[in-house]
């Protein structure tokens, strides 16, 4: 066991320190999320928040992909929590889901940390906040990264010309993304919650999307257990993120080991790139209507995470982050 700490703790100094050489720019992200019901979704916006401050990460927006009340308070005590209160917050104004943890964790934040927005209201309408913020971007530079369901993204890929920009929704994204990496999916084949959730858009993206897609799917995190690191850390107090999985951690048995971290990992391969911890296998996704998907080998567009490594080493990994302080500005 000791030499397999040692093991894990030194290939992630070799990792953090190879991938410190080769990234010298941030990566430009529009992080979309649905932010609970499960509460990965902590941890993923924590990842982002000290890859941000590390450097690698400029963070441009956080969009919900499902309006339960408040879910704009929500992200906005994460943001403001981490020393970031202005970024901009999006949350669907039309059609979509309204799911929302069972566990209260949201509500708890609410009451207890501060918080600028205290409405959906005050957000604004996700698609205008994409088309306002890709508009100014420099050409083929946004990463987007959704850690819920496809909702916004798919209503991107067919809003019209506006104010921001004279292009398709489908011609904006094409000249301003980069790549969209997305926790979705079960491979070879399965069917998986951000996808069948809301299928139609699931389908729509990963039919008609004109840039590449990164796919973490549920058997990659699945095999993460992070969380418990963090509430143990007696240094940490007044966290909002050591908050949530102090109170979710205990109501499951499944995650006595800690939370399994779906969300987490498409923000680090967004990020920090695949390697060492992954290879990709191409081809592309297909969703029925009733929301299940079968990968097809075919095509070089689309890629799903494949292991490289433990999963363990992963999660040690993840741990670390997890327990990322506010950088003072």
């Amino acid at each position: 066991m000791l030499k397999k700490s040692i093991f894990h703790c030194l290939l992630l100094t070799c990792f953090i320190s190879s991938q410190a050489q080769k990234n010298n720019e941030p990566v430009p992200v529009i992080f979309d999320s649905d932010m609970g019901p499960d509460y990965d979704d902590a941890g993923a916006i924590t990842l982002l928040h000290a890859f941000a401050d590390s450097g690698k990460a400029k963070i441009l927006a956080t969009i919900a992909s499902t309006k339960y009340e408040c879910v704009a308070c929500v992200m906005n005590v994460f943001n403001t929590y981490f020393n970031r209160p202005g970024i901009p917050i999006g949350v669907p104004k039309g059609n979509a889901l309204t799911l929302r943890d069972w566990q209260h964790w949201t509500d708890t934040l609410i009451a207890n940390y501060p918080h600028k927005i205290k409405s959906n209201a005050e957000a604004t309408d996700a698609v205008e906040l994409y088309r306002k913020i890709l508009s100014k971007q420099t050409d083929h530079s946004v990463t987007i990264v959704t850690t819920g369901f496809l909702t916004n993204v798919s209503n991107l890929l067919q809003s019209k010309a506006d104010n921001y920009s004279i292009l398709s929704g489908k011609e904006l994204i094409k000249q301003k993304v980069k790549q969209l990496v997305c926790m979705a999916g079960r491979f070879p084949s399965g069917k998986e919650f951000n996808v069948d959730r809301d299928a139609a858009a699931s389908q729509n993206v990963f039919s008609n999307w004109p840039t590449s897609i990164l796919l973490s799917g549920f058997e990659i995190g699945q095999k993460i257990k992070t969380g418990l690191p963090l509430i143990h850390n007696n240094a940490i107090q007044n966290s909002p993120v050591k908050n949530v999985f102090s109170i979710c951690i205990p109501k499951a048995a499944e995650d006595s080991a800690g939370r399994m971290s779906w969300d987490e990992t498409a923000v680090l391969v967004a990020i920090k790139g695949v390697e060492p911890f992954y290879h990709m296998e191409y081809g592309h996704m297909e969703v029925t209507a009733e929301g299940s998907d079968t990968w097809n080998n075919e095509g070089k567009q689309q890629a799903h995470l494949v292991e490289s490594v433990s999963p363990g080493i992963v999660q040690a990994y993840i741990n670390k982050l997890m327990m990322h302080q506010p950088v003072k500005r």
